[in-house]
């Protein structure tokens, strides 16, 4: 039996020796064992791409449609990591986690960009884009260039512009036809000088709150309503909590799609191309399937909810407008006289009331 174990020591002796003297050699000549497996996972960029709507939303399916074409271009050599539903960072937290490089991308509400540059309020102002086609004409013109390319100096890439739809009005206080029918209301809005002075003028108080809060404080009664697109709306089941909903077509909501600045100069002429082919395609993918949900989704509402549905005239509307036009003075010199002066131009192409 001795002799067993020193016959077993002496080979495991001589088997430790040797891979001892062969990871030595490979440490001399700066060389490490080369393992195939690996290789992908070093090639691969991974993007996280932070959003804070659901899944089901026209951004949440842009942002998944965007990263499957990245992965088909790319034969997987570029993975983008869609985290939805402010899984990573709230809506109140994710431009800054782009500055700081913690996040690579987000796609955020063009309202949220206005404390970077006020150009961005432009599209905010109440009826300024009244049809889908002025929505189109602004996103992808002269006006969309500018918008995106003031974000620059804030160390982010501004790519594209989705679109969600238009704005509508839910409250549990009756009907809203008339400017009047919202005096006293306290209503969710995202944090915007001009949104916030629009319902002003109407006699509304309105709140800048984090979106994932509103269902909760409509439920709770704390919030006697809010704006906001269908999908939106259909998604979060604002229905649920609400009683009234106005089709209004009051305003827009759309995204900035943005990287980290220093993020995007690091990838490759090649990698760059990919992501900027993707996405164009995603994008006119975007903009005719957003408007086409949020009547899809009308139609649900319409069918599966108790609330009570109202469409504007174009009279009424008109009179509801007619209440908003002082804040295209109010906001001319933060915006930039040029810039209102070419949106004023396109509303008044494209007006349909």
């Amino acid at each position: 039996m001795k002799a067993f174990m020193g016959i077993v020591l002496i080979l495991l002796a001589g088997l430790g020796a040797s891979v001892w003297i062969g990871f030595h050699t490979k440490l001399s000549e700066g060389k490490l064992p080369y393992d195939d497996d690996q290789k992908g996972i070093s090639e691969q960029v991974v993007i996280k791409f932070s959003h804070v709507v659901a899944e089901n939303t026209p951004k949440g399916l842009a942002a998944q449609r965007f990263a499957q074409r990245v992965n088909e271009k790319s034969a997987g050599k570029i993975k983008i990591e869609v985290i939805p539903n402010g899984g990573l960072y709230s809506d109140q937290e994710e431009l800054e986690a782009l500055q700081r490089g913690d996040v690579q991308m987000i796609a955020p509400a063009t309202t949220k960009l206005s404390s970077f540059s006020s150009k961005w309020q432009v599209l905010d102002l109440p009826y300024m884009m009244p049809t889908r086609d002025s929505i189109i004409e602004a996103l992808n013109g002269e006006i969309g260039e500018t918008l995106l390319g003031s974000l620059e100096e804030r160390n982010m890439k501004g790519l594209a512009l989705w679109t969600n739809g238009f704005k509508q009005i839910t409250t549990n206080d009756g009907p809203i036809v008339q400017p009047s029918d919202l005096k006293g209301q306290r209503l969710r809005i995202m944090p915007s000088p001009v949104l916030e002075r629009q319902f002003e003028l109407v006699g509304a108080k309105a709140i800048g709150l984090d979106f994932n809060e509103t269902y909760r404080l409509l439920e709770s009664r704390e919030l006697n309503g809010e704006e906001n697109t269908i999908s939106n709306i259909y998604s979060k089941k604002f229905f649920d909590v609400q009683s009234d909903l106005t089709i209004s077509n009051h305003g827009f909501l759309g995204y900035a799609v943005i990287m980290n600045e220093d993020f995007w100069a690091k990838l490759t002429n090649d990698q760059q191309t990919i992501i900027s082919e993707a996405l164009d395609e995603t994008t006119r993918w975007n903009q005719t399937q957003s408007f086409k949900m949020n009547d899809e989704q009308l139609s649900l509402i319409k069918d599966n909810s108790s609330i009570d549905i109202h469409y504007l005239t174009n009279e009424e509307k008109r009179e509801w407008a007619k209440r908003w036009q002082p804040l295209y003075r109010e906001f001319e010199e933060e915006i930039g006289k040029e810039l209102l002066s070419k949106m004023i131009k396109l509303r008044n192409t494209n007006k349909d009331f």
